[in-house]
C-alpha cells in the first residue's frame, strides 16, 4: 500500500526540505519508488539537493496546475543524485523558481481539487511506495491539503522559543485533521544541549514522540544544500538519526 507523507514546518529555515531529500534518498536505497512534490509553490527549492537547476526541467508542477500538462509529465527521475546505484528509484516533481510564474501562484492561486486528485493519480500512475510533500511553511490552503492526505506527518522544528509555538499550532491543526502518524524531528541543535533533556521537553510540551533529534552538523552546513548528505556521509551520525525516522515512519 502506497504512503503519503508530509514533512512540514511551522517557520522556514528549518531543514524542512533537507530533511525530506534525505529521506527519498534512504527510500530509495532500500528498494522503494519515491516521488517528491515540492509544494513550497511560493518559495521552491528542493530540486537544489539533487542537483538541479531551474533549466534542467522542462515542465514543473505550475504547468499542470495550469493545465497544460498531466501530472506525471512534471516527475523528473533524479535517481542519479544519490551517487550510487540503487534498486529504487526518486522521481522529484518541481515548483518553477522563475520570478513570473511564482507571482502568478501567489495572486492568481490554483485548483486545490485538482491537486488533492493530481496526488491520487500521481501514486497510481508511477506505481509509488511512497509519496514525500515537501509543504510550505505555516498553515495555508495547501498546507492543510496535504496534511490531509497524509498517511503521515514529520514536524520539523529546531530548539527555538518561535519554533516552539509554531509548533504547537501545527500538532493542533494535524490532530484536528486526523493525521494518523505524528511524528517530530528537533533539528540542529547546538552540541551544549543535551539531547535526552530536549527530547524529554519536546516530548511533554506536545505528547508525541521525538523521532530524531538532529545534532548541529559542520559537514552538513558545509555541504550548504549542495547534494544529499546521507549520501555523502553515510556512516554519520546525523545519517543515523535519519534512519531512525525513517523506522519509526
Amino acid at each position: 500500500m502506497s504512503r503519503v507523507i508530509s514533512i512540514h514546518s511551522f517557520r522556514g529555515g528549518t531543514g524542512k526540505s533537507n530533511t525530506t531529500a534525505n529521506l527519498a534518498a534512504l527510500m530509495a536505497m532500500e528498494g522503494r519508488r519515491v516521488a517528491i512534490v515540492d509544494a513550497d509553490i511560493q518559495s521552491p527549492g528542493i530540486h537544489v539537493l539533487f542537483d538541479r537547476k531551474e533549466e534542467d526541467f522542462h515542465l514543473f508542477l505550475n504547468d499542470f496546475l495550469w493545465g497544460r500538462c498531466e501530472i506525471e509529465q512534471t516527475a523528473h527521475d533524479v535517481t542519479n543524485a544519490l551517487g550510487r546505484d540503487v534498486d529504487g528509484r526518486v522521481m522529484l516533481l518541481p515548483s518553477s523558481s522563475n520570478a513570473a510564474d511564482i507571482a502568478r501562484i501567489i495572486t492568481d492561486g490554483y485548483d486545490m481539487e485538482l491537486l488533492s486528485s493530481g496526488f491520487r493519480h500521481l501514486v497510481e500512475v508511477l506505481d509509488l511506495d511512497t509519496l514525500l510533500i515537501d509543504t510550505h511553511p505555516g498553515l495555508n490552503e495547501e498546507t492543510l491539503l496535504s496534511l490531509a492526505l497524509s498517511h503521515a506527518l514529520v514536524i520539523v522544528m529546531r530548539p527555538d522559543y518561535q519554533d516552539y509555538e509554531g509548533t504547537g499550532i501545527t500538532v493542533e491543526v494535524a490532530r484536528e485533521l486526523e493525521v494518523p502518524n505524528i511524528r517530530l524531528l528537533v533539528n540542529k541543535v547546538p552540541a551544549v544541549f543535551e539531547q535526552e533533556e530536549v527530547r524529554r521537553r519536546v516530548e511533554e510540551a506536545y505528547r508525541l514522540p521525538v523521532s530524531a533529534i538532529i545534532p548541529h552538523s559542520d559537514e552538513l552546513m558545509a555541504l550548504a544544500s549542495r547534494g544529499l548528505f546521507v549520501s555523502r556521509f553515510p556512516d554519520h551520525p546525523v545519517t543515523a538519526q535519519y534512519r531512525r525516522l525513517l523506522t519509526e515512519l
